[in-house]
């Protein structure tokens, strides 16, 4: 009997069936009478998981690979499913070495790679998935299109979608993948997957995203992508953002295939729950440890009831029995934190983190004991400081309070910073330079010294309405309008605010706002000769408006309100509606946002009823 025939009766085990031999179970896929037998799933998984198994045997590899591999994947599903991708990522690669023919891992690390927003690598996995199993459309391509896609590939997205359809032509998954990259596609100029019409609908049709939406907050964040997708690249780390892109777009980011086909058979169903017994782990445990264990938990109930004194001599002793452990320290931190003595709470965090270097502990134990030492600085309002060991511990490990606690010190000490800068008699100073090169012309130096007056003393009103004067002289009305509106703000009654908001506007020949501003000025001053002169300025020249169509719509769109308002597909369409059908603006106009939007157009001159 040759070596090969010997492998092939080696006994196999399968769910479910006992013991057989493969070169019984070969047999079983016969012909029928008048043609080759119909195979279901059923037959493939199990002719798959043959092969893998003489696969092992020619290898030589021990019986229980297959079921590291299978371990391995199982770890990599459930860091992934918890949000751990660096840990998920390690078990997948652990079970590609074993197993590098495996597609299910690929396809899973793949999904990892592109939650952690390691595109590029999440494209080299789902490469080597499709390289693996070209006919497995269901994750293999959709894993390659969601890749591109992130990475601005579309059209070799599309093109994607489109071979897995091949393989798969009535996969609902690449179908819709398929629909929405073509949508945008066809909105080339946006290329915004929260543009699409039916937004909405497609987030309330889905389970994930659902609940969601009763959140005001998630719906601005939505508004906020949909008029600025140049935000979503800073966005992606919000969790709510990745799964409704995976909605957008079709494909789930945040979990990973746990495919039948791929790991046949599944392992065999786990024992009933009982409740954990830690008193068979405490075999291997050290008897020092053990004591160590129990002084922490007697510790840690004194602490909870504030009893400090107490709590620190159980500290002290469970240190003593473990010197290794730096949990023990940063528990006796903990409670020099909550008595005040940050002093001490702090040399307590440095020696634990020396201790747990020095045993290589958890990079998660060293990230608490820097947090630690910011919150104490906090306490203290020493900003500064708390934010140099919020970012220690944010190196070692990302975690959401920590950010958010860092990001409060980062703003208390920035207004700090901010109101220790006033000084009204350096802003005066200022002031009039910046007067002086106004007068000579020298825009742009004046502006630069009315920039720093600002900074010296933020509440002064005039100021902003110099700098104002200066930004119009220098053509740039946007600015100069902010000014005003801000001088405005701090002094409701200049009319200096009013009358150079109204010059900027009708510089931008927006007659008609600028005609409401000077209206606004003449009410606070009716004998202000500057606002009647321009009120009748911009009427004359509402009424003699002649212009060139193209300098009407280049100055339009360079207003960002206009820019946004075009930039709406259910604007556009109401546009190209009227165009064919005049009749439909009246209804239009019953709905006040889009009556004040239409105005708005008009007010520019895009575009004119007659």
């Amino acid at each position: 009997m040759s070596v090969r025939e010997q492998q092939s009766r080696q006994p196999i085990r399968s769910r479910g069936r006992g013991w057989r031999f493969l070169a019984c179970s070969r047999r079983r896929g016969g012909k029928r009478k008048g043609g080759r037998r119909k195979e279901t799933h059923k037959s493939k998984r199990r002719r798959w998981w043959e092969r893998q198994q003489r696969r092992w045997l020619r290898r030589g590899d021990p019986a229980g690979t297959m079921e590291k591999v299978n371990e391995l994947k199982e770890k990599g599903n459930k860091a992934l499913s918890s949000g751990n991708t660096a840990e998920a990522i390690k078990h997948y690669s652990e079970a590609i070495k074993l197993d590098a023919a495996n597609h299910v891992l690929y396809s899973n690390r793949s999904a990892a790679y592109a939650k952690k927003g390691e595109y590029l690598r999440a494209l080299e996995d789902a490469c080597k998935t499709v390289e693996l199993k070209p006919e497995w459309g269901k994750q293999g391509y959709s894993r390659k299109a969601a890749a591109l896609e992130f990475l601005a590939r579309f059209e070799e997205a599309k093109r994607t979608y489109e071979e897995g359809l091949k393989h798969e032509p009535g996969n609902a998954q690449l179908k819709e993948g398929l629909h929405n990259m073509e949508a945008r596609l066809a909105e080339r100029n946006l290329m915004n997957p929260f543009n699409m019409p039916n937004l909405y609908q497609k987030l309330e049709s889905d389970p994930r995203t659902r609940g969601l939406l009763s959140d005001p907050s998630y719906r601005d964040l939505i508004e906020q992508l949909r008029n600025k997708p140049s935000e979503l690249g800073a966005k992606l780390k919000d969790p709510r953002v990745m799964t409704t892109l995976g909605v957008l777009l079709g494909v789930d980011l945040a979990s990973a295939e746990d495919d039948d086909e791929a790991m046949s058979p599944p392992p065999p169903p786990p024992p009933p729950k009982k409740e954990p017994k830690p008193e068979p782990m405490e075999e291997d445990v050290p008897e020092n440890k053990k004591q160590a264990l129990k002084e922490k938990g007697l510790g840690n109930e004194a602490y909870k009831k504030k009893d400090f004194e107490t709590a620190l001599q159980h500290y002290d002793k469970a240190k003593e029995l473990d010197p290794t452990n730096m949990t023990y320290i940063t528990n006796q931190a903990a409670v020099y934190f909550e008595k005040g003595d940050y002093d001490k709470c702090r040399e307590l965090c440095e020696q634990a983190i020396e201790v747990g270097r020095e045993n290589r502990e958890d990079y998660r134990q060293i990230a608490k004991a820097y947090a630690r030492i910011g919150n104490s600085y906090f306490k203290e309002e020493k900003y500064k400081e708390a934010i140099q060991f919020y970012n220690k511990s944010l190196a070692e490990h990302r975690t959401p309070d920590v950010l958010k606690k860092c990001q409060q010190a980062e703003k208390i000490l920035k207004e700090q910073e901010r109101l220790a800068y006033i000084d009204p008699e350096l802003a005066l100073e200022q002031k009039n330079k910046g007067n002086e090169c106004f007068q000579k012309g020298d825009y742009p130096q004046a502006m630069k010294h009315y920039t720093e007056a600002i900074k010296r003393n933020p509440h002064d009103a005039k100021l902003y309405s110099n700098r104002a004067a200066c930004y119009t002289k220098l053509l740039e009305f946007q600015l100069a309008l902010k000014d005003c509106e801000e001088c405005i703000r701090l002094e409701p009654a200049f009319i200096k605010g009013y009358t150079r908001k109204a010059a900027a506007l009708e510089a931008m020949k927006d007659y008609t706002k600028a005609m409401d501003v000077y209206q606004k000025a003449l009410e606070l001053d009716s004998n202000c000769k500057e606002a009647a002169e321009g009120y009748q300025r911009c009427l004359m020249s509402q009424y003699h408006r002649n212009d060139n169509p193209e300098d009407v719509k280049r100055r339009a769109m360079a207003d960002p309100e206009v820019q946004q308002i075009m930039s709406d597909p259910a604007m556009r369409l109401i546009l190209e509606q009227m165009q064919k059908d005049p009749q439909a603006l009246s209804e239009h106009l019953k709905n006040p946002v889009i009556a004040q939007k239409i105005q708005k157009l008009m007010d520019v001159g895009l575009i004119a009823i007659r």
